[in-house]
């Protein structure tokens, strides 16, 4: 006769994750004190320190330039992420990082149309995508009929 048995049941919860290797921590070492070295001035709170050449970890910059695929969308009268009413007939976009506002002019590689949109929602979300334009400036730029278009993006 023969009896299933769960190995599962049979062992506790250590045993069960005992591959894991357990974590000897030792206590943190302290920190040589520092001597000669000038002290760290502060700037006054709500200004912020001029930025050094080197250290660039807390500006956000925007590549200028950048180019790829580019889609457009079109739905009926919602709100879009920057809260305003999403209207497909105006010259606007979506760019997943570019501050709300931002104009782009977006030019068609293949036509050498432009046009200029501002940046009002996020997307796309469609991996492979730079930007997705409103149904109108797609028209614009001649790519309904193809539905995706190499572009270059220029922010102004």
């Amino acid at each position: 006769m023969w009896a299933h048995v769960d190995s599962a049941a049979a062992q506790d919860f250590n045993d069960r994750w005992s591959i894991i290797p357990k974590a000897h921590a030792e206590p943190a070492r302290q920190a040589p004190e520092q001597t000669n070295q000038s002290p760290q001035t502060q700037p006054p709170i709500g200004q912020q320190p001029p930025p050094s050449s080197g250290d660039r970890s807390g500006i956000q910059s925007f590549n200028r330039v950048f180019s790829g695929k580019a889609s457009f969308y079109s739905y009926s009268r919602r709100k879009t992420a920057s809260g305003a009413t999403f209207d497909r007939n105006s010259l606007t976009a979506a760019h997943r990082n570019l501050p709300f506002g931002t104009h782009v002019r977006v030019t068609d590689l293949e036509s050498s149309k432009s046009v200029v949109v501002r940046i009002t929602d996020r997307g796309p979300w469609v991996r492979g995508r730079v930007i997705d334009l409103s149904l109108g400036a797609a028209r614009s730029l001649g790519i309904t009929d193809r539905g995706v278009a190499q572009v270059r993006a220029e922010v102004l």
